[in-house]
């Protein structure tokens, strides 16, 4: 038997539409519903790919008796914090002030306004480790909803006041020497021994290294190449399949927690090839490989995510053991590939996460051993996809996958990032408004928030930088006008969500990046972006005051602030606006290569001049021959032919 959940577009609701708990979605009828039943609502907030979420739903949400005593005593509301992060923002908020951590599942108890006073985690179907079990916790909210109402009000009352604090983040802007501290910061959270920052769990801390490289100085580069080789030789890389997990849960890179999400890949393989190197080259093309291979859906759009679960075990798609290697590749290539791929017993029940410690003695041979052992991977029962489309993460996938294809060579990337930005348009822009998901093609209902808005206008931008097409700029500066319009502070930043979207117990407004850049960051660099193309300063003056406003968090925690930070680095550093312009072939894809390894650099493409687009307006080809006009603040260098000698060389 079915409940409410059964015509939702997430694959996340609908793993949970057969379970015996009878979820409403979010929205008002169900907080009518508990004002009606005089019953709290139990809040349920997860995602498809989410390990801990498949345990917490097959232990309890399956249980028909923890079922019925959750349908007795609460209305039970199932979220996809991936199409509402901005109900997963305000209660994860709320459960770290309550319990001092955070985490998926989050389980949230509320009034019928919506206000929480319990807050927690995954529970457990039996008390465990200290942790009660959730059953317990269900018969204990039920006694003092009933019984202890002032406590529960009071409770209540407190977490809304806290979630519904003011924050003005105006501040001064970031200067160099701000900048230099910060990377001064950086190097004293690095891990010297393993690359990244801090300790176990270690996420691939992107954004952060796009700053290291921008600013390119020795210090800045040694822990970059650290960090970037550490994870493309580690177990977080999929050797075989390319991509990477969400997260290392050793601090050694050795062993991911296997979720593959397109926000962590869409950022990875354009950063990946901007490095430079042969390794970073390999990685991202296996990455890009990898997202068009596995990630692609039916309308042109970027699935959201791979499960880390198959058969019930985590890991178990991507696990191997040494006897597994001699049957898929015979016994000299089997044992060759157990040393290359240090397969020593790292994971469970005497698996191994492949890895790749040093380059291997014969790449021919490798590349032979990766497709054979692909093939016979494909021979297992996979993963499950989530395979909604979310804005946000297709705008980085399309920004990335613009940057990977032109530096390696590789069109076909380009050509699907295209064909999600048109799905973007088609599908997602309704009557001027920029929805969050869809799913076959058909657009759910929540609105873009900030991240989208920002994504997905860079994305735009970067779809007109690389075609010349002046269509994918006004898209794009439209994009920029409802940020504008609907999201502004008036501190100067951002609000992470609309003035005339859903109102909630609070606003909720982080500049801070997480896995993948906040809305405000995201918007910065659309902003500087949409400046370089078309030279107009009101891009710019904006831009300028949305740092200014994010400024304080990233003096005091980098880490966090990644992407913020590049930006203010490609100001201070004046980093150039660059058209490659001249008749397509090996000469103009040359300078375009040399042009987007500029550190922070804008760069737009066309066999000529375009009116529509300020960086190629009156610009043409010399004597028939593609030239590169290097510009900052819509002032040009004379045109050249190669911009190897004229790259300006670091000094810090």
């Amino acid at each position: 038997m079915a409940n409410r959940l059964a015509a939702a577009t997430s694959p996340y609701l609908l793993q949970h539409a057969s379970n015996p708990v009878d979820w409403w979605e979010w929205g008002p009828e169900a907080f009518a519903e508990a004002k009606r039943r005089d019953t709290p609502v139990f809040l349920s907030v997860g995602y498809a790919a989410c390990h801990w979420c498949h345990v917490m739903a097959h232990e309890s949400f399956e249980d028909a008796e923890t079922a019925a005593q959750l349908n007795a005593g609460f209305v039970c509301v199932k979220v996809d914090r991936e199409e509402r992060p901005d109900v997963d923002a305000v209660y994860m908020d709320a459960t770290v002030a309550m319990t001092g951590q955070g985490g998926w599942p989050m389980t949230v108890v509320l009034d019928h306004d919506g206000s929480p006073f319990f807050a927690g985690t995954y529970f457990p179907d039996r008390p465990r480790g200290g942790q009660p079990a959730l059953r317990q916790v269900l018969t204990a909210l039920t006694e003092a909803w009933h019984d202890r109402t002032a406590d529960v009000r009071q409770a209540a009352a407190t977490v809304r006041e806290h979630l519904a604090r003011e924050v003005d983040l105006g501040g001064a802007p970031l200067t160099a020497e701000d900048l230099a501290a910060a990377v001064a910061m950086l190097a004293t959270q690095l891990d010297r021994r393993n690359g990244g920052f801090g300790s176990a769990p270690k996420f691939p801390p992107t954004m952060v290294l796009e700053l290291l490289r921008r600013r390119g100085d020795e210090a800045s580069r040694e822990m970059l190449d650290q960090t970037l080789e550490a994870m493309a030789r580690g177990g977080i890389h999929d050797q075989i399949g390319g991509g990477l997990a969400r997260y290392s849960v050793d601090a050694g890179w050795v062993v991911p927690h296997f979720e593959k999400m397109l926000y962590d890949n869409g950022q990875l393989v354009g950063l990946y090839a901007r490095w430079g190197t042969t390794l970073g080259d390999r990685v991202a093309t296996g990455v890009g490989d990898w997202m068009l291979r596995e990630l692609r859906t039916a309308d042109g759009g970027f699935a959201s995510a791979l499960d880390a679960d198959s058969e019930g075990e985590e890991g178990r798609f991507y696990v191997w053991t040494a006897d597994q290697l001699v049957a898929a590749l015979g016994a000299d290539d089997g044992r060759w590939a157990k040393d290359v791929f240090d397969v020593t017993g790292t994971f469970e029940h005497g698996t191994s996460v492949l890895r790749l410690p040093a380059d291997p003695d014969d790449w021919a041979r490798y590349d032979d051993v990766r497709r054979r052992l692909l093939a016979a991977r494909e021979r297992r029962v996979r993963p499950e996809r989530d395979d909604k489309v979310v804005a946000a993460w297709n705008g980085l996938a399309i920004s990335g996958l613009v940057d990977a294809g032109r530096l390696l060579g590789r069109e076909e990337y380009v050509d699907a990032a295209l064909a999600a930005g048109r799905l973007l348009l088609d599908v997602h822009l309704v009557d001027g408004r920029l929805h969050r998901v869809s799913r076959d093609g058909r657009v759910g209902a929540p609105l873009g928030v900030l991240e989208d808005h920002g994504t997905v206008a860079g994305a735009f931008l970067s779809l007109c930088g690389a075609t010349g097409d002046d269509r994918w700029l006004v898209r794009g500066t439209d994009l920029l006008d409802a940020a504008l319009t609907r999201f502004r502070a008036t501190d100067g930043g951002f609000h992470d969500t609309a003035e005339d979207g859903e109102r909630l117990v609070a606003r909720p407004r982080d500049p801070s990046d997480n896995a993948s850049p906040s809305g405000a960051s995201a918007v910065v660099h659309a902003l500087l972006a949409a400046y370089a193309l078309t030279g107009e300063g009101r891009w710019r003056e904006v831009a300028d005051e949305a740092m200014a406003a994010v400024a304080e968090l990233g003096r005091r925690g980098p880490r966090f602030a990644g992407w913020s930070l590049a930006a203010a680095q490609s100001v201070v550093d004046g980093a150039p606006e660059i058209a490659v312009v001249g008749p397509p072939g090996s000469a103009r894809d040359d300078l375009e290569r040399q042009a987007r390894r500029w550190p922070g650099a804008v760069v737009a493409v066309s066999d000529g001049p375009r009116d529509g687009i300020g960086l190629l307006a009156r610009r043409g080809a010399v004597d028939g021959e593609p030239v590169a006009y290097v510009c900052r603040g819509n002032v040009c260098d004379r045109p050249t032919r190669s911009l190897g000698k004229i790259s300006p060389p670091v000094e810090r």
